[in-house]
C-alpha cells in the first residue's frame, strides 16, 4: 500500500465502516448526478460532455466519476447506497439525498430503454435489437445489478427480440435471462438485420469498429450510444441516426 502511495488510516471500527459506505455512496452520486444533469442537457439542447469537462476542470470538483451512462451496477454501489439509507433509517436519519439518488438510478434505467422504444415506435413490437454489452462495466463478467438487465427486460416486455453480445459475459448473462435472449459470440454477427444496436457497456472492442460493415448488416442503422462512446456527428453523414445520453 505504501508503494501505491495510497495512505492507511487507523481509525476504530464504526468510523471504518461509515467510511466504506460513504466513499462508494458518493461515487454513486455523482453517476446520478451526471447523469440528471445529461437528462436536463437533452431538454435544453446543451452537451453534457462538454458540461463534464467544464466542472471536471475544477479542481474542487475533478473529472471522475462524471461519465453519463445507463446508470451504476455492480455489487458495491447499489447495495452500500442501499445499506447507508436501511441504517440511517434505523438510526433516525432520514438520507433524503441517497433516497433521490437511488431513484434516479432506477429512472436512468428506464430512460434508456424507453430510447429505443420511442425511437422504434409502433414497431417496436416484433423488432429485432442487438446489445453490445452485458456486463455492469468492461473488464468483467459480473452481471450482479448491471443496468443490462432491467432495460433489456424493458425490451422483451415491449415484444422485442434481443441480439445480445458481451466478450466475457455471456454465460453469465444465459443464468439471467435464459433462452429468452440470442446470444451472439461475434459483435458484428449480433447486428444482422436489426432495427437497432444499443451499446451498454464500453468494452475496448467497441470503441472503434467498423462503422461501414456495421452499417451493412443493419437493418435500420439506428445507433443509441448509452455510454456516449462514439461521435454522433461523424456517424450521421455516414447514414447513422445516432442518439447518446445527454447530447443535442
Amino acid at each position: 500500500i505504501r508503494d501505491s502511495g495510497n495512505p492507511v488510516h487507523f481509525m476504530d471500527i464504526a468510523s471504518a465502516e461509515v467510511t466504506k459506505y460513504a466513499a462508494n455512496a458518493m461515487l454513486a452520486t455523482r453517476i446520478s448526478f451526471i447523469n440528471q444533469i445529461a437528462e436536463f442537457c437533452e431538454r435544453v439542447g446543451a452537451d453534457v460532455n462538454q458540461v463534464r469537462v467544464g466542472i471536471g476542470s475544477d479542481k474542487r470538483i475533478g473529472p471522475a466519476f462524471l461519465h453519463p451512462g445507463p446508470g451504476y451496477g455492480g455489487s458495491c454501489f447499489p447495495k452500500d447506497v442501499q445499506a447507508l439509507i436501511r441504517s440511517g433509517a434505523d438510526a433516525g436519519v432520514q438520507f433524503d439525498l441517497l433516497e433521490a439518488v437511488e431513484a434516479v438510478n432506477v429512472r436512468q434505467k428506464e430512460r434508456v430503454a424507453r430510447k429505443v422504444l420511442d425511437r422504434l415506435g409502433a414497431s417496436a413490437s416484433g423488432a429485432t435489437v442487438a446489445i453490445w454489452g452485458l456486463a455492469f462495466k468492461a473488464e468483467t463478467d459480473d452481471m450482479r445489478e448491471s443496468p443490462s438487465i432491467p432495460v433489456i427486460e424493458a425490451l422483451l416486455a415491449a415484444g422485442v427480440t434481443v441480439q445480445a453480445h458481451d466478450p466475457k459475459a455471456i454465460e453469465t448473462a444465459h443464468a439471467v435471462f435464459g433462452d429468452r435472449l440470442t446470444y451472439v459470440d461475434d459483435h458484428y454477427e449480433a447486428l444482422r438485420d436489426v432495427q437497432a444496436l444499443l451499446l451498454l457497456t464500453e468494452w475496448r472492442v467497441y470503441r472503434q469498429p467498423d462503422f461501414e460493415r456495421m452499417r451493412g448488416v443493419m437493418r435500420r442503422p439506428l445507433i443509441i450510444d448509452a455510454r456516449n462512446l462514439w461521435d454522433g456527428a461523424r456517424l450521421r453523414p455516414m447514414g447513422f441516426e445516432y442518439h447518446g445520453i445527454g447530447r443535442p
